[in-house]
């Protein structure tokens, strides 16, 4: 397969909403020559990441726009468009491959569309650009109902977070505090030639200067070292784990947070890892296995207590729920396009069932750690807040911290704000001396 044509059925399918890039690049990467590996990703991932305002400017190209059975031609368009714009590809080879790759998807009545919209556009680009200038979702590449929803939460900083959305993501590394030190570490980087520096938050985090294979990292093979987020690294310190304590990871794939916690704290009585889907649970395990740890992981749904719940109380929990991923678009720009408005309610719910679900399960004097990558308040503070109200044994644990926003119930970091993620954390604990489990 050509990398255009894989291109095409990868953005395709995002378009339909029939899967993510973490799901599709390494299937259409293992049918393509290993060379082309990274131009894929960078289509795919460039094209997503523009996807707002080049979708504004094919609707301008368009007479009609395209049915969803040709989102793979919609996808073509939109590459070729991503290269002129953002690759600088030379406008020949942008026009000549993309009529070239209709042909690859058995679409052969779609060359003199493809090749007739291009050409419109190098002839009338400034025209055109300008007129799509006065776009919001042009301007700022993200839809316009999460700009207003984001101009609504943060009216002081909206216009850094989708500007750090933006950008590509540094790579970030967590070092095993176990088994090495970060300045150890550091300066096992310099000697490979790799530039890095500390993270300002999170003791074991590293950013690289520049991105590169896990397999020319030191010791990445034995365990010093993995690749997490800054702000996801937080959470090992917030729960202030303690030898002999029982410990849950609800929603726990693919486990970067089970194996810190283990890290940080190898004398814990038990790690419970948990995750609905039995397939991501494969990949905490490899995780586990790389690092030399141990879990019981354990598939089910969080919310189903009763279906994996064996009694015994648990003296920490992190609840790291599933959310709109609005901190860590920069990460996974089909964000963009597969999150809707209509998810915010509907995450809210499954996030605010999760907290209640799992309560009973936490042991009196107990500590659980709420969790999102998310920056958006409805999925946050709300959640935490309408639990707490309703909840008569619950209390907050104020977070104080030299990262992120104070909020009512917890602390915000917003994207970029050193170098990280937008992510954001509650504590909540329950009273020693009820006893209700």
């Amino acid at each position: 397969m050509k990398v255009r044509e894989a291109c095409a059925r990868v953005l395709a399918q995002v378009l339909r909403g029939e899967g993510s890039l973490n799901t599709l690049l390494p299937l259409y990467s293992a049918k393509i020559p290993p060379r082309d590996a990274s131009l894929l990703q960078e289509l795919c991932f460039g094209t997503l990441r523009h996807y707002p305002a080049l979708q504004v400017v094919l609707e301008t190209l368009l007479d009609t726009p395209l049915k969803a059975k040709d989102a793979d031609i919609t996808a073509v368009l939109l590459a070729a468009l991503y290269q002129i714009r953002e690759l600088r590809t030379p406008s020949h080879a942008a026009v000549n491959e993309s009529v070239a790759a209709s042909g690859d998807l058995k679409k052969h009545w779609a060359r003199g569309l493809i090749n007739g919209v291009l050409r419109r556009y190098l002839r009338e680009r400034e025209a055109i650009d300008a007129t799509c200038g006065e776009d919001s979702s042009y301007q700022h590449l993200h839809p316009q109902w999460l700009v207003d929803l984001l101009r609504q939460a943060w009216p002081d900083s909206y216009r850094q977070v989708l500007a750090a959305n933006n950008q590509r993501p540094p790579m970030t590394l967590r070092v095993n505090g176990a088994r090495t030190t970060r300045a150890d570490y550091l300066d096992k980087l310099a000697g490979q030639g790799l530039a890095a520096r500390p993270a300002p938050f999170a003791p074991w985090g590293i950013y690289l200067e520049a991105p590169c294979a896990v397999d020319l990292l030191p010791g990445f093979g034995d365990g010093l070292v993995s690749v997490q987020d800054e702000a996801a690294q937080l959470c090992a310190e917030l729960l202030d784990l303690a030898p002999g304590q029982r410990v849950l990871d609800a929603c726990c794939a693919p486990g970067g947070k089970t194996c810190h916690m283990l890290e940080v704290q190898p004398a814990l009585a038990e790690l419970v890892a948990l995750d609905i889907d039995p397939q991501r649970l494969t990949r905490v395990e490899e995780n586990l296995n790389r690092l030399g740890l141990k879990a019981t992981l354990v598939a089910a749904d969080a919310s189903r207590v009763g279906d994996w719940w064996d009694g015994q109380p648990f003296d920490r929990i992190l609840l790291d729920a599933p959310c709109s991923a609005t901190g860590v678009i920069r990460r996974h720009p089909d964000i963009k396009v597969l999150r809707k408005a209509t998810d915010i309610v509907k995450l809210a719910a499954i996030q605010l069932d999760l907290l209640r679900a799992l309560w009973p399960t936490l042991a009196p004097g107990g500590q659980l750690l709420y969790a999102t990558c998310s920056v958006l308040p409805a999925e946050n503070d709300a959640v935490v807040s309408a639990f707490c109200n309703a909840e008569a044994n619950c209390e907050i644990i104020p977070l104080v911290t030299k990262w992120g926003l104070p909020t009512t119930c917890g602390r915000q970091l917003l994207p970029g704000e050193g170098a990280n993620d937008g992510f954001y954390y509650a504590l909540l604990t329950k009273p020693a001396g009820d006893n209700r489990l």
